[in-house]
């Protein structure tokens, strides 16, 4: 496994040997490596892409700025979120990787990136598996998201967000047309095991309907 610095991001690509693809999309203050372990569980043949985000706070990488917990720099989220969707893009030509079996799994603010990419550049993944998100923002027209199917995994006891978010996500995500799962679980902000299994059903059960 080796870190390269190409197409605009700092990147770990592992091949995999069934044509699925998974992007993992780390948190604040996480890198390339982090998701590695949790993508090779959810799908153990997938190819794996997993970029590090390209801001700093307080020396954590992060995906785009936020000017407090909970609000975000909406034009720089546009910015990075397009940014990213050309990265994706790349890799996917490069890699030989099907982007119609491309899922995303994005754990915090990896999670709000992955959501911003299905709002604003719908057909750069398939879908996506948000783990502990927000909303990134609302677009205005809505995309025409076609079925893409979206996990939201949240926790009612998270402290950085709230569930009228999650409710507001959720609500969103469906009126641009994506086929939502949803799931809640006593829990924080942390991914549990619980969270693990359930991502891995759902994606199990995309690859064998699509």
């Amino acid at each position: 496994m080796k870190s390269v610095s190409e197409m605009g991001f700092t990147h770990v690509f592992l091949p995999g040997i069934s044509g699925n693809a998974l992007l993992l999309l780390h948190g604040t203050g996480g890198n390339e490596s982090d998701l590695l372990p949790l993508g090779r569980l959810l799908d153990p043949t997938a190819a794996l892409l997993s970029p590090r985000g390209k801001v700093l706070e307080n020396g954590m990488p992060r995906f785009f700025r936020r000017l407090a917990e909970g609000v975000f720099d909406e034009a720089d989220l546009i910015q990075r979120t397009h940014e990213l969707a050309d990265f994706v893009e790349q890799a996917a030509w490069r890699h030989g990787l099907d982007r119609k079996r491309l899922l995303a799994v994005g754990y915090s603010n990896g999670a709000n990136i992955a959501g911003a990419l299905l709002l604003l550049r719908p057909g750069t993944i398939a879908g996506a598996a948000l783990l502990r998100p927000m909303v990134p923002l609302v677009p205005d027209p809505l995309p025409d998201l076609g079925g893409a199917p979206v996990l939201v995994a949240a926790g009612n006891q998270d402290p950085i967000v709230p569930v009228w978010n999650l409710e507001r996500l959720v609500d969103l995500l469906k009126r641009a047309g994506a086929s939502v799962n949803v799931f809640f679980e006593e829990a924080g902000h942390g991914l549990t095991d619980r969270t693990v299994e359930v991502a891995k059903q759902w994606i199990e059960e995309i690859r064998r309907t699509r």
